[in-house]
């Protein structure tokens, strides 16, 4: 398979020769056998995933290869305000890092961390090469959220503020904060310490 980054000519990629590609490279065992899943993009389409990221969300690769990557997400808008955030750090930091719930084939939420640099700075999803960690064994989801309460606690357990959070996801700090009060009833936190106790699935 060519990759987004794979040498070229005059603007065009150099595919490998069937001899060469019967032959691994040290390169290439290394991405297959990552023990965290990898993923190279193009335009949020899925170009290439190891074995490790076809298994955290229960797809086989063939499966995954030419897909967008909406379909790893629990709804559109969190795909579409992720992904505006991803372009944001992107291109004023050169990477793009968060903690997420994403979704498995069998529709089971999970928490994942994510971490995303772009090949070229000036164009974040051109293409972009993502590491993903499971963080299910460490943090189940436990109680079914919203889409909006889903990225607010991600964003509260980045350790955001009410108003970094509201310029973030385009709302008033007073919405952000009506939301916040709802996860804390959801969850039964007495205090936004106790909260993210909560999210992090610690009793």
């Amino acid at each position: 398979m060519i990759l987004c980054a794979w040498p070229s000519i005059r603007g065009k990629p150099i595919a490998a020769s069937p001899m060469t590609a019967a032959l691994p490279t040290p390169l290439d065992l290394a991405f297959e056998l990552a023990p965290v899943g990898l993923l190279v993009t193009r335009d949020r389409v899925i170009e290439r995933c190891n074995r490790a990221f076809a298994g955290m969300f229960g797809y086989s690769r063939q499966q995954l290869v030419g897909q967008t990557t909406e379909m790893l997400y629990p709804s559109h808008a969190e795909y579409e305000d992720i992904g505006a955030r991803g372009v944001r750090s992107m291109l004023a930091e050169g990477i793009h890092r968060d903690e997420r719930i994403m979704v498995h084939r069998n529709g089971e939420l999970f928490w994942c961390a994510v971490s995303g640099q772009p090949v070229d700075p000036a164009q974040p999803y051109a293409c972009a090469i993502w590491v993903f960690e499971d963080l299910r064994p460490v943090r189940p989801v436990r109680l079914a959220l919203t889409p909006r309460e889903r990225e607010i606690s991600a964003q509260i357990l980045a350790g955001r503020t009410s108003k970094q959070i509201a310029k973030d996801l385009a709302l008033s700090p007073r919405t952000v904060e009506t939301y916040r009060l709802r996860l804390m009833r959801k969850l039964e936190a007495r205090t936004v310490g106790e909260l993210i106790s909560r999210l992090l699935g610690l009793p």
